[in-house]
């Protein structure tokens, strides 16, 4: 608020464009061109702006979050597919790093993500989905990452093959059997988990989870802080990238 208060996050202007169609740009300018949109706050304005688009529509967002959110798309998983945020604006080239990850299960990762934090004072480093690897794999994802244990900070974009989606289903719908209604990792119920609760899950279960780096070239908008920011920087940082 107050740049929220009648239209949808995505549908704020940065450097002249929607942070949604920096975010098509990305993806289009890697051939990507099938879009699916999971909304439910102001999901109407979407739709008519993008009747291009596959919809699925999250009635209940007020109760849930990001993880049952993204699981409306679930009859689209059978095919790969890359999910992100709709909050947070990255580069073509980030993108080009994911698609050239094999892997089944990836994410894109920040590697010079403090350099963003260092005037981010309403959204602290300790709020950030930070990783650790290994060998190329991510072996945790959790905000309660040490600065100096992080290797970078997921930023909500991920790329998954058709066998990588069964292993999210896969764990989604047996975590769901087993907490719904019930707190689950750091969430007070099921409902409310992040996506990173259950990617840290899946990691610790056996499920193997890689990395794509980008040294930068990503800002996450959750403040009006970040906004003003992002409307400053964004258009020179992404140039550079």
């Amino acid at each position: 608020m107050p740049t929220t208060a009648d239209s949808p996050k995505c549908f704020a202007e940065i450097s002249g464009k929607r942070i949604l169609d920096w975010t098509l740009d990305a993806f289009r300018e890697n051939g990507i061109d099938k879009f699916c949109f999971i909304g439910g706050y102001q999901i109407e304005k979407v739709k008519e702006s993008y009747p291009e688009f596959t919809f699925r529509h999250n009635a209940d967002w007020p109760n849930n979050n990001i993880l049952a959110s993204l699981m409306h798309a679930e009859d689209l998983m059978d095919e790969p597919f890359i999910c992100c945020y709709s909050d947070i604006l990255f580069s073509s080239n980030g993108v080009k790093a994911l698609l050239k990850n094999a892997n089944d299960i990836s994410l894109l990762v920040d590697t010079d993500w403090l350099t963003r934090y260092e005037a981010r004072t309403e959204h602290p480093s300790d709020d950030g989905e930070k990783v650790t690897v290994e060998n190329g794999q991510v072996t945790s994802v959790h905000r309660d990452i040490a600065e100096p244990d992080a290797y970078g900070e997921y930023i909500g974009v991920a790329k998954f093959s058709s066998e990588g989606a069964k292993q999210l289903k896969k764990h989604y719908h047996q975590r769901r059997e087993e907490f719904a209604g019930k707190p689950y990792r750091e969430s007070k119920i099921f409902e409310k988990a992040y996506l990173i609760h259950l990617l840290e899950d899946m990691i610790e279960s056996g499920v193997p989870m890689h990395h794509a780096d980008t040294p930068g070239g990503y800002i996450e908008i959750d403040t009006q802080q970040d906004f003003e920011y992002a409307r400053q920087k964004w258009a020179s940082q992404h140039l550079e990238k």
